[in-house]
């Protein structure tokens, strides 16, 4: 069996992954890992998925592509080699680190051009443009995974800087504290 990764996009509407899921199944696919999500108005998801040998990636996104037509998504996949594992730089503890301010261009460049100077990997990434009559309402949540030899102290004083340079107000937390706080 061949191991793929497969993204889907388009506008969202009832019925999409039925369809997909549907193509797989018939192609004797297994679904290993998906993420789905809808940003406005667009659906995106991605897969990890295990199926046949005689399958390549081409031959997957036109299959796809011709049993789905009427939802008129776009289709990508790459298959993925047995040494593709997942990114462990070290021993990591999972954190959440929260934003909240104004909405303007280049906060998420900002932030996470802090993390990456300390190695820290952004494993997921919400954002809550609210603003509104209160800009002030935005809120970004970024999940990271931090090595356990960054000096936490220097990391937090990084992002508080840059934060406070933003007008941002910069949060983190042990994803276990965070999440008992915020019943997630």
């Amino acid at each position: 069996m061949k191991k793929f990764i497969i993204s889907v996009l388009g506008k969202d509407r009832p019925g999409i992954i039925a369809a997909v899921t549907q193509v797989l199944f018939e192609q004797n696919f297994n679904i290993e890992d998906v993420s789905q999500t809808i940003l406005q108005t667009q659906f995106s998801s991605i897969l990890v998925v295990t199926g046949p040998d005689r399958m390549a990636p081409g031959m997957l996104c036109d299959l796809l592509s011709t049993r789905t037509s009427a939802l008129n998504m776009h289709f990508h996949a790459r298959e993925l080699s047995a040494d593709e594992g997942p990114w462990t730089a070290c021993d990591c503890e999972h954190f959440v680190i929260t934003t909240r301010g104004p909405d303007r261009k280049g906060l998420v460049a900002a932030i996470t051009a802090v993390l990456a100077d300390f190695n820290v990997n952004v494993t997921q990434l919400r954002a809550a443009f609210r603003g509104g009559d209160k800009p002030d309402h935005n809120v970004m949540i970024y999940e990271v995974d931090i090595p356990v030899d960054v000096d936490q102290g220097r990391l937090n004083a990084a992002l508080k800087a840059k934060g406070e340079a933003l007008g941002l107000e910069v949060n983190i937390q042990h994803q276990n504290i965070f999440e008992a706080i915020n019943r997630i």
